[in-house]
């Protein structure tokens, strides 16, 4: 038996659970399908989020789950598989073999961070190797930060860093040649660069303690960021048509501000379509695409409405009858359809 609900969300997390929410206390049936496997599983905490400081992510997805239950909403843990466009709207797989059937789609499954192969960075992800200094920034302050060049935004993100650390170090590693004008920013932000590529971090008392070149050197450091890339996941929804834009970080679904797709009927929210979408940001986002499905849907349910209030050929017929011959005698007025 297949289960349908107006709204199927895909991916529980603060865009998913967020946009969930608003739905339900629009009084829309709704479900949430969430694999489980959330991206910032590693972190220690939530920042930046007012009133959720440093709460752990678990918790915040286990209470947002809560709410949404609490206003009539479903949260459950599945792996979508495939989707796919019906007469009424779309069914989606799961890798348990459900099927669930929706009248609309909103796709909030994140991003998959795509590490360097360098020993101790997956090992020490969303610990002391971050990527974004607002979430964790705060959190190796005034502490010996190295910056892992190898993206377009290695200059950017070891300049950002300084804000938080007077001992930033960058290494090249397999970022392009800097520019004279590059060198003159590091320079004068007292930055130092340090040629050759990492092969490794090294690790002391479940620290890290230093950077590990391919020539053997070790630079002392506690904490290091690293630029990924942004994968969004999203490969099940290759049936529908809503194929992956490519981002100079990475790859995501385009939409617009309200969360709209390419694809009529499919709404997009979080990081699997904003790639550096903190996590207050990915649940503002997902209300903004919880209002305007309920307004396509509010639209859909008036066109209906008023389709069921439209009279049959037999009727119009036998209508026009009526006001010709009422229309002879003045009366033509009372036998109009009713506006209102």
């Amino acid at each position: 038996m297949t289960t349908k609900v107006d709204v199927l969300v895909i991916g529980g997390g603060a865009a998913g659970l967020s946009g969930a929410l608003t739905l339900a206390r629009a009084r829309r049936s709704v479900l949430v399908l969430d694999a489980g496997e959330p991206r910032n599983a590693p972190a220690e905490g939530v920042h930046g989020f007012l009133t959720r400081e440093g709460l752990p992510p678990a918790e915040l997805v286990e209470l947002g789950a809560a709410e949404v239950r609490g206003y009539g909403g479903q949260v459950r843990q599945a792996t979508v598989t495939a989707a796919r466009r019906t007469a009424t709207g779309f069914e989606v797989d799961t890798a348990d073999g459900e099927r669930f059937s929706a009248r609309r789609l909103l796709i909030t499954t994140g991003l998959t961070d795509e590490l360097p192969e360098i020993p101790g960075v997956r090992e020490r992800w969303g610990r002391d190797v971050l990527h974004c200094p607002y979430c964790h920034g705060w959190e190796v302050r005034d502490q010996p930060i190295g910056v892992l060049g190898g993206g377009p935004h290695t200059l950017h993100m070891t300049l950002l860093l300084r804000q938080w650390s007077a001992d930033v170090v960058l290494f090249r590693h397999t970022a392009p040649e800097l520019t004279a004008a590059d060198r003159e920013q590091l320079a004068a932000r007292e930055i130092a660069v340090v040629e050759g590529e990492v092969a490794g971090l090294e690790i002391t008392a479940d620290r890290i303690s230093g950077v590990r070149l391919a020539d053997g050197r070790v630079v002392p450091r506690r904490a290091i960021a690293v630029l990924p890339r942004f994968a969004a996941r999203a490969g099940f929804l290759a049936d529908l048509g809503l194929s992956l834009t490519e981002h100079p970080m990475g790859e995501h679904i385009e939409a617009d501000g309200r969360g709209v797709t390419s694809v009529p009927g499919v709404w997009a929210a979080g990081n699997v379509t904003e790639l550096m979408a903190s996590v207050v940001m990915a649940a503002a986002a997902g209300m903004a695409a919880a209002t305007s499905i309920n307004a396509d849907l509010v639209q859909e349910d008036t066109r209906r409405a008023v389709g069921r209030r439209a009279f049959s050929p037999e009727q119009e017929s036998r209508l026009s009858e009526l006001v010709l011959g009422a229309d002879r005698h003045g009366l033509a007025g009372l036998l109009q359809p009713n506006p209102m």
